[in-house]
């Protein structure tokens, strides 16, 4: 008997109805037709008999079914070219936990208008792109993907693992022009973002000591490297009394290289405009590490340091301060940063003196370096990524969505798990 074409294409409608039905592990419903048109696809999804219905809130099986609603629709991955929609009548089951509740659909999360399968491959593809790029590459509305995005960051935060916190790196970021700030949170250790906040005051960074870490889990950090911000510090040494202050090794030298600056362009306004021509061009060569320099680079600074003069006594001081980042015995490393410190004292130059007063009243903080040895390098570099993710869109509107999509690049947060 040869088949005919409305044979085949029955038979081809019953492949492609099995073949939707398996992809979204369904065992409670049934695909009960597949209509195509030009736009999209269509698959209509039914109760199978009377097959025991899951809560939506607990998921227990429920055996009485309350009532029927109205029909819904879900957007799924497209087959090859054509967008694929899934649409069905929920039922709302009398849970005897829960009480009358919507049912638990297989193949998307409660609320949801959008199927797990698209939910994780949009949530995805906005690590690597931004929200614009993401939506056009599914045909979505930009703000579909933000709240995708959103609720990935939402679901993360409640299924992520968290173990215990030793060692933590506090820092703040630009979140646009005009000192406005975000204060992130970095475990030292496992290397991930922990939390963010939308300020760098002591109010907006007291959620993090209170509802994310916890009085229990502050018990366990033993090191909190930060900048010398009053707020940070005082937030420590409040809610983790055991933790050790940290002074990162990166913004102590940012103060140092300052300090070198400052004096090099006091100097610079005493000089007349005859004398400057030797000093020109003098900023990056006494900034820069000596093994970073060219051989031309080396001779003009060996030439420079010939004289007695301002510039050449703040090199000299910023260089022997790099030697304390080198010793490993406590009491040494103490004696040597006391020496320097009488030393830039009577150095005549008035930048060092400033920052010997800052190391003074932060003084337990900088000697703590030879114990720990942590940096605040890796979130350094986090904060690096962090740009990246706002020049992405060209900026965020709001921070709440700026904080998601952090939280959703850098946490290394779960996805839901397709049932």
């Amino acid at each position: 008997m040869v088949p005919t074409k409305e044979y085949e294409r029955n038979r081809t409608e019953v492949l492609i109805e099995t073949f939707i039905r398996k992809q979204l592990r369904l065992k409670a419903h049934t695909v009960t037709k597949v209509i195509e048109a030009d736009e999209c696809m269509l698959v209509h999804i039914d109760r199978i008999g009377k097959r025991l219905l899951r809560c939506g809130v607990c998921r227990q099986r429920c055996r009485e079914v309350h009532d029927i609603r109205t029909e819904r629709e879900w957007r799924d991955l497209s087959m090859r070219k054509l967008p694929l929609k899934l649409r069905y009548r929920p039922r709302r089951v009398d849970c005897p936990r829960c009480g009358v509740r919507v049912e638990d659909f297989p193949w998307a999360e409660p609320w949801a208008r959008v199927t797990t399968a698209l939910f994780n491959a949009v949530a995805m593809l906005a690590r690597e792109l931004s929200w614009q790029g993401t939506a056009r590459e599914y045909g979505l509305n930009w703000k579909s993907v933000a709240t995708i995005v959103r609720r990935a960051v939402q679901y993360g935060l409640k299924h992520r693992v968290r173990p215990p916190v030793h060692a933590i790196g506090i820092d703040e970021v630009s979140r646009r022009k005009g000192q406005v700030y975000l204060t992130v949170v970095y475990d030292l250790e496992r290397r991930v973002l922990l939390w963010v906040g939308e300020d760098r005051t002591e109010e907006a960074v007291r959620p993090f000591f209170t509802q994310e870490m916890g009085k229990r889990r502050c018990q366990t950090l033993q090191v909190v490297c930060m900048d010398m911000w009053a707020a940070y510090a005082k937030l420590v040494r409040e809610h983790a009394v055991h933790a050790q202050i940290l002074f990162d090794r990166f913004h102590i030298v940012k103060h140092l290289n300052e300090a070198v600056d400052e004096a090099r362009r006091g100097l610079w306004r005493q000089l007349t405009t005859q004398e400057r021509v030797t000093f020109k061009g003098t900023r990056w060569l006494l900034l820069k590490n000596p093994w970073n320099l060219n051989r031309g680079q080396k001779d003009r600074l060996s030439t420079l340091v010939r004289w007695n003069s301002p510039l050449v006594r703040a090199w000299y001081l910023k260089e022997s301060f790099q030697l304390f980042w080198t010793y490993k015995q406590p009491w040494r490393a103490k004696q040597h940063l006391l020496k320097w410190m009488s030393s830039a004292m009577h150095s005549r130059l008035e930048p060092f003196k400033k920052f010997v007063g800052m190391l003074r009243s932060h003084l337990d903080g900088v000697l703590a370096w030879t114990g720990t040895r942590l940096s605040n390098g890796a979130v350094e570099g986090m904060n690096n990524k962090i740009k990246s993710i706002s020049h992405r869109p060209f900026g965020f509107r709001s921070a709440e969505n700026f904080i998601a999509a952090i939280y959703h690049c850098c946490a290394r947060l779960p996805l839901p798990v397709e049932r």
